[in-house]
C-alpha cells in the first residue's frame, strides 16, 4: 500500500490514524514470520518483488505468491520446479509454468509492452537462460525479439539478423563455451549489451567461468556482464535500459 493510499483511507475513515501509523512504521513490508514481503518495492524501483522459488518450502512459497498476487494482480517467480508448480496450481489455477526457463507466473492479460530488447544466444543449449531473460523482460513490459543459435562458429547466421539486433534498445547476449558472442555483438551495435555467461561447455569451461572471464575481459565497448546463468538479472537490467530509451523517445 502506497503512502497516498494510506492517507486516502485515513481521510475516508477506512483506517484510523493509529492504524496508519502502525503501517507506516512497518517500513512498507508485510511481516509473515518466515518472510517479509516487500510491498513497497514497485514504488521505490518500478518493479514489484520477484520470488526466487528454489529451496522454498511449498507452504511458504504459496503464501508469498498469494500475498504478492493480491497486492499486484500478478506475480513472477524464477527457478521454480515442476512440483512447486503443481502445488501452487491447486490454490492458484491461473498460474503458468515454463519448464524450459523454470519461470512460474501469473500475468495480467491487458499488459502493454513497449520498446524492443533483442535476446541472442550463441547456441540452442543457451536457450534456457535466454528464456529466463526474455520472459522476465516481457513480464515487466518490454517487447522482446528472440534471436537464437547465432554463435561465432557460424557467424554468417548472426550477420543475417544484424539489422534487427541494431534496432533494439538493448541487447542481451547469452553464451557458454568461450563466450565470444557478446564481444562480436558489442563491436557492431550502438546500444548497451548485457552479456550472460552460461555454464554450457566442456571440462575446461569450468562451469561457465571461461565465458565469464572472456566477457569481463572483452575489448568491445558498452558491455556489462551479469553472473553465470543469471538470465533474470539480465532481463531485469535490459528492461530498465529499455524503459529509459522509450521515455527519451
Amino acid at each position: 500500500m502506497s503512502v497516498q493510499q494510506i492517507l486516502e483511507q485515513v481521510q475516508t475513515g477506512a483506517l484510523s490514524v493509529q492504524e496508519a501509523e502502525i503501517i507506516l512504521r512497518q517500513g512498507y513490508y508485510e511481516e509473515m514470520g518466515y518472510a517479509k514481503v516487500d510491498t513497497d518495492r514497485k514504488r521505490r524501483t518500478g518493479f514489484a518483488e520477484v520470488v526466487f522459488c528454489s529451496g522454498k518450502a511449498d507452504e511458504h512459497l504459496l503464501s508469498i505468491y498469494k500475498r504478492i498476487y493480491e497486492t499486484e494482480g500478478e506475480v513472477l517467480g524464477t527457478r521454480a520446479t515442476e512440483s512447486q508448480y503443481e502445488f501452487i496450481r491447486k490454490e492458484l489455477p491461473n498460474v503458468v509454468y515454463d519448464s524450459l526457463s523454470h519461470i512460474l507466473k501469473i500475468e495480467k492479460t491487458e499488459k502493454v509492452r513497449v520498446g524492443k530488447i533483442a535476446v541472442c544466444t550463441a547456441g540452442t543449449a543457451d536457450i534456457a537462460v535466454a528464456e529466463e531473460a526474455a520472459q522476465t523482460a516481457e513480464f515487466f513490459g518490454a517487447n522482446v525479439e528472440r534471436i537464437y543459435d547465432v554463435g561465432v562458429s557460424g557467424i554468417h547466421r548472426l550477420m543475417s539478423r544484424l539489422e534487427t539486433i541494431q534496432q533494439a534498445n538493448c541487447i542481451v547476449a547469452v553464451a557458454g563455451m568461450e563466450g565470444a558472442l557478446a564481444s562480436v555483438i558489442g563491436g557492431m551495435v550502438s546500444r548497451p549489451v548485457i552479456a550472460v555467461p552460461t555454464s554450457v561447455g566442456y571440462g575446461a569451461n569450468f562451469g561457465g567461468v571461461s565465458a565469464l572471464l572472456t566477457m569481463l575481459n572483452s575489448c568491445a565497448n558498452g558491455i556489462a556482464v551479469v553472473n553465470i546463468d543469471n538470465g533474470y538479472g539480465a532481463g531485469y537490467m535490459a528492461t530498465q535500459i529499455n524503459r529509459l530509451a522509450v521515455e527519451n523517445i
